[in-house]
C-alpha cells in the first residue's frame, strides 16, 4: 500500500510531532511512553539502536495493547530487511529507516506496512518515489535545514516531509521548519533528554511536550492537537 492512502501517514500529520528515543532500560522505555501518552501524543517511534532494542520493543508493544489501544507505535533505525521481519513479527505498526533502503521498503510492501525511508538528496526522493513513498523522514535535519524543504518541495507536489534531527522545542524553529512545508517534525533527545531520563523526572517530558503540540498547533493555526 502507498504511503498516500496509509492511515498511519494522517496521524502523523495531524500529530505534527513524532517522538523518537530508545533506552536499554525497559522499565524507563516504559515510562517515558507513558510520559507522551499523558500528553496527548499517539504515534510514537522507538529507535532500534541497542542490543535491547527488539526485547524492550516487544515489551512496549505489550504495554500498548494492555494500556493504551489507540497508541500506534514504530520502529525507527531499520537498515535491513532481516531488521524489520524481526519487529514487524514482533508488532511494528510501522517502519522508519535512516536512509534510502530499498529492501526495507520492498518488504514493508509485500506486508502492506507503511514505511518511511530517510533522504537527504534529490535523487533519494526520487528513489523513495519510485516506490510509491509520499512521505519521507529528511535526515540528518541539522545539516539540511527548513532551507532544503523550501528548495526541493516544488519539485516534489506529492511527497510531505519530516525532518528528524533538526527539529528543537522552540517557537522559532518550529515556525521555520513548518513554514518551509514540512507537515510534521521527529525529535529525540531534544524532547527526551538524557538528564530527563537519569533523573527519572518523567513530568517533564509531559510537559515539554504539551508545550512542543501546543506551539506545532498555534503555528498552524488550528486548536489544540492534543487529544
Amino acid at each position: 500500500m502507498h504511503n498516500k492512502i496509509h492511515p498511519i501517514l494522517g496521524r502523523i500529520k495531524s500529530q505534527g510531532l513524532l517522538p523518537l528515543f530508545f533506552h536499554p532500560d525497559v522499565l524507563v522505555c516504559e515510562a517515558v511512553v507513558r510520559a507522551l501518552y499523558a500528553a496527548g501524543i499517539r504515534t510514537i517511534e522507538f529507535t532500534n539502536r541497542g542490543e535491547q532494542a527488539l526485547q524492550n520493543f516487544s515489551t512496549l508493544v505489550r504495554l500498548r495493547d494492555q494500556e493504551m489501544k489507540d497508541l500506534v507505535l514504530g520502529i525507527g533505525t531499520i537498515k535491513t530487511a532481516e531488521q524489520g521481519r524481526q519487529f514487524m513479527a514482533e508488532g511494528a505498526d510501522f517502519l522508519i529507516s535512516p536512509g534510502m533502503v530499498p529492501e526495507v521498503g520492498k518488504l514493508a510492501a509485500q506486508h502492506d506496512h507503511f514505511w518511511v525511508p530517510g533522504c537527504m538528496t534529490p535523487s533519494e526522493i526520487i528513489a523513495a518515489e519510485s516506490l510509491g513513498c509520499t512521505f519521507v523522514k529528511l535526515f540528518p535535519g541539522n545539516l539540511l535545514g527548513p532551507a532544503f524543504v523550501s528548495s526541493v518541495k516544488d519539485l516534489f507536489p506529492e511527497m510531505a516531509f519530516m525532518p528528524t534531527g533538526g527539529a528543537e522545542p522552540e517557537k522559532s524553529n518550529l515556525d521555520a521548519w513548518f513554514k518551509a512545508g514540512v507537515v510534521g517534525v521527529g525529535m529525540g533527545s531534544r524532547l527526551i533528554s538524557p538528564s530527563v531520563l537519569k533523573s527519572g523526572d518523567y513530568t517533564k517530558i509531559t510537559d515539554l511536550t504539551v508545550k512542543v503540540l501546543d506551539m506545532i498547533a498555534e503555528i498552524r493555526g488550528k486548536g489544540s492537537q492534543i487529544a
